[in-house]
């Protein structure tokens, strides 16, 4: 569990320094940006081998049907990750797409998981994302919305979301538990 929350620290951490130290973050320079990068792939390694190395603590049982609303929200929550960077007319209707996503991703998850690690894990995640975007949403105040997009860019993003949403639950299949009933 300590490598898991190591993870979490490494990944708060150059997340929110950006946002709450920016003049620091300004003064270090462009090699700080390696570093930060390099802080979040090995957050990323301890999270993963930090979960699967944690001992099972049930914490709670979650429902069966859970598992169909947990697809649901991941279909949503890739969907989100996209939609950022998308040509999609929705795109400038969300402010936070990628970090809602993100806090999607969590209570997906949260919702098939009783386990301690997975609520450190998916918990920490969630709850960063949302820390985020308040974050964000106190230091810039004003949004300035992206206009345009068109129904080609939203056809797009729903083959994107399809098809990243399958190579996820494929890499779920092979590597750990069945996103799928059965």
């Amino acid at each position: 569990m300590t490598l898991l929350i190591i993870g979490l620290v490494l990944w708060w951490v150059p997340h929110l320094f950006k946002r709450l130290m920016p003049g620091l973050r300004a003064r270090l320079g462009a090699p700080f940006k390696g570093v930060v990068a390099v802080a979040i792939f090995a957050s990323l390694a301890a999270m993963i081998f930090g979960y699967r190395g944690a001992d099972f603590i049930a914490v709670w049982s979650p429902p069966a049907w859970g598992v169909h609303l947990n697809n649901l929200l991941m279909l949503v929550s890739v969907f989100l990750f996209g939609l950022g960077n998308s040509k999609s007319r929705l795109s400038g209707q969300l402010r936070h797409p990628m970090l809602t996503g993100a806090a999607v991703w969590a209570v997906a998850h949260l919702l098939v998981n009783g386990d301690l690690a997975s609520m450190v894990l998916f918990g920490g995640i969630g709850l960063w994302a949302v820390l985020e975007m308040l974050v964000i949403n106190g230091s810039e105040p004003v949004w300035e919305r992206k206009s345009g997009g068109s129904v080609k860019g939203d056809l797009r993003l729903g083959a994107i979301t399809v098809i990243v949403f399958g190579v996820v639950a494929a890499i779920h299949m092979f590597v750990g538990p069945s996103p799928f009933p059965g």
